[in-house]
């Protein structure tokens, strides 16, 4: 079984749903997940986890993602991208100065409503599965951070835009809200996700690259290993004295391990995270300095050791 991720580019017209399927087949192993949903139309980076790294799923949805699209103004639609159904058109009586200062003005921090057509649930019920019914429901606005926004080509009334964003930002809504505050409306015409945590779109593998390297045997060469995920974490190795403690998931004593590097008192402060390995040199997994126990916790455990 393959453990690690996959930087996949997700071609138009698959779900990210689809790509898991996908990957199944080329892999040869069921135990695959995706860290974030991607909309059919929409191309780019979507990292897939692999066996033991699927618990890492949470972890890389929680991280930042950067975003091309493009925005039309004078149109509004059911969906908030061009392949919805037009509710309104309007004429753009707005100048490039001004579509430039209302977009800059989304950069921080605010409260974003979820469209109707995404897979959130509300009262146990996909927003997308009630939209196709022809209902609306009440949508709690959430947080986000546009972190960073750039306009990379103004063809008025298009807008080329470059956006860094916090997770769970959805870029149709913020082509939509953008249309709202300019009094004309905007939808989203296209996206492409350029980077999701770590993982950049020139790096990213189509499905069809990642067969042909699984039909030569190479595919381990596509996969990022678990640990990669925390080279910035500093590295301890446990001793084999506490190699059982190890292996059964329990903690570890200061006496038990040896600390990596040029090491500083803070990373012994309370709650400092690092990398455990055992002393073959196998990466197990996140442990936690806990200073009043004065005792390293299982953070999340990666490694499956053998049995018998």
């Amino acid at each position: 079984m393959y453990h690690g991720i996959i930087n996949v580019y997700k071609e138009a017209g698959y779900t990210s749903h689809d790509v898991v399927a996908k990957l199944r087949g080329i892999c040869k192993q069921k135990k695959i997940g995706h860290t974030g949903t991607l909309d059919p139309d929409a191309v780019g980076v979507l990292p897939v986890c692999l066996g033991n790294g699927t618990k890492l799923c949470d972890m890389l949805s929680d991280r930042s993602k950067e975003y091309i699209a493009v925005l039309r103004l004078g149109v509004t639609t059911d969906t908030q991208d061009i392949s919805g159904k037009v509710l309104q058109e309007k004429s753009v009586d707005v100048s490039k100065e001004e579509v430039e200062k209302v977009i800059m003005g989304f950069v921080g921090d605010s409260m974003q409503i979820p469209p109707m057509y995404s897979a959130l649930k509300v009262n146990g019920k996909k927003l997308y599965e009630l939209a196709r019914q022809g209902k609306e429901v009440e949508r709690p606005a959430r947080p986000v951070k546009i972190n960073e926004l750039q306009i990379l080509d103004e063809s008025h009334p298009e807008y080329t835009i470059r956006v860094g964003c916090s997770k769970g930002t959805y870029i149709r809504t913020l082509c939509h809200d953008i249309g709202q505050a300019l009094g004309c409306g905007g939808v989203m015409v296209s996206l492409v996700r350029t980077r999701a945590g770590e993982f950049e779109i020139e790096n990213a593998c189509k499905l069809a690259e990642l067969q042909t390297l699984s039909d030569q045997g190479r595919l381990a060469e596509a996969i990022c290993p678990v640990e990669r995920m925390f080279d910035a974490l500093p590295a301890l190795i446990v001793k084999e004295e506490g190699d059982k403690a190890l292996r059964n998931g329990n903690q570890l004593k200061p006496s038990e391990i040896t600390l990596q590097g040029n090491l500083i008192e803070e990373e012994l402060a309370e709650g400092g995270r690092f990398r455990a390995y055992s002393f073959r040199n196998q990466f197990y997994g996140i442990y936690e300095y806990r200073k009043e126990r004065n005792l390293f916790f299982p953070v999340k455990l990666f490694f499956e050791c053998e049995t018998g």
